[in-house]
């Protein structure tokens, strides 16, 4: 698998396994040909572990990534302290987020795969967004219609309802929201993930898909109705199903995707079942998002050497699914 353009890769918080992943990414594909990348981030961070290349533009990355890891330079104000998160380099990262979807959005990089940043540090110097996606939707001037899934090669899921308490979540979902979700959902799985003819699997909200009305009635007046409007506009989804029963083996063959009515109804399973390739995958957005499913992990940050603590197996499953999607969206036109 070829990625026809570099996919632009941010730098992150600074002080987490960023700059560690990006090294170990570039170690493990810069022979592989299964995703060219460029880093967005300062190079003083990175430049003693590996051969480095700073570029100009994303275009000069692909000639260069066999033999250094590109590098956009985007410097951080102030000394990086591993495991140390510092509020004073916050701009360093909004502005590497910033220019990969710029570039994005251009058609200069094939996609952005987004390192994990601490929302807690953006918030201290008044960054307005309670997290990424938020951002990138105001950045690609959609907000709102910005949606999460998380994907492996085990499993798909999307939550309804995303970032709220579970009391804000129940009083938020409705009829519109789960069929928005859900066409949104059917449209990336035909567009970036070539299924010509998607399966959804609709979650109930309360325990056995509310028992016929005995545990609760949100299947019967909101989730019910939903599906139905999905079906007449020729979607073909099932439920209102069992939380507790769907995501089983013998379940999952039988959907392409789970819509879940919140968080962690979508992001438990998945997690439990292949944490080290979870990808976080925006929808909604006209350009390509992929992130990693963890954390900065600081208590595991160290200096950028030859060896890596962190693990860089669902960065690297982030970079490849981009580059897929980034084909079959090119091969779409």
């Amino acid at each position: 698998m070829k990625t026809p353009k570099p996919l632009a890769l941010t730098l992150g918080d600074p002080a987490g396994i960023g700059p560690q992943l990006a090294v170990e990414a570039w170690r493990r594909l810069r022979l592989s040909g299964e995703g060219t990348f460029f880093w967005l981030g300062d190079p003083r961070l990175v430049e003693s572990a590996v051969p480095v290349t700073c570029i100009d533009s994303p275009e000069e990355a692909g000639a260069v990534f066999s033999d250094s890891l590109p590098v956009l330079p985007v410097f951080c104000e102030a000394d990086v302290v591993p495991g140390q998160p510092d509020s004073r380099n916050a701009g360093a990262t909004i502005s590497s987020i910033r220019l990969a979807v710029e570039y994005a959005l251009a058609g200069r990089a094939g996609g952005v795969v987004t390192n994990p940043i601490a929302k807690h540090v953006l918030a201290a110097t008044g960054f307005p967004y309670p997290g990424h996606t938020e951002f990138l939707a105001a950045l690609c001037d959609c907000p709102g219609e910005e949606i999460m899934m998380l994907a492996s090669p085990q499993l798909k899921v999307v939550p309804v309802t995303v970032h709220v308490s579970l009391q804000r979540a129940l009083n938020t979902l409705t009829t519109d929201r789960i069929v928005s979700v859900a066409k949104a959902a059917n449209t990336a799985l035909k567009r970036d993930f070539g299924i010509a003819a998607p399966r959804l699997a609709i979650a109930g909200l309360n325990p056995h898909a509310g028992e016929h009305g005995m545990m609760g009635d949100e299947e019967t007046i909101i989730i019910q109705p939903a599906i139905d409007r999905l079906r007449a506009q020729g979607i073909n989804c099932q439920g209102p199903l069992p939380p507790d029963t769907m995501f089983s083996a013998n379940a999952r063959p039988n959907y392409d995707t789970a819509i879940c009515m919140y968080h962690d109804q979508a992001l438990i399973p998945l997690k439990t079942l292949d944490m080290a390739e979870g990808v976080n995958v925006t929808l909604g957005l006209p350009i390509i998002r992929t992130s990693p499913d963890h954390g900065t992990a600081f208590d595991i940050a160290g200096p950028v050497t030859g060896f890596c603590r962190a693990d860089v197996s669902s960065l690297l499953a982030a970079i490849r699914l981009a580059g897929e999607m980034s084909l079959y969206r090119e091969r779409r036109g």
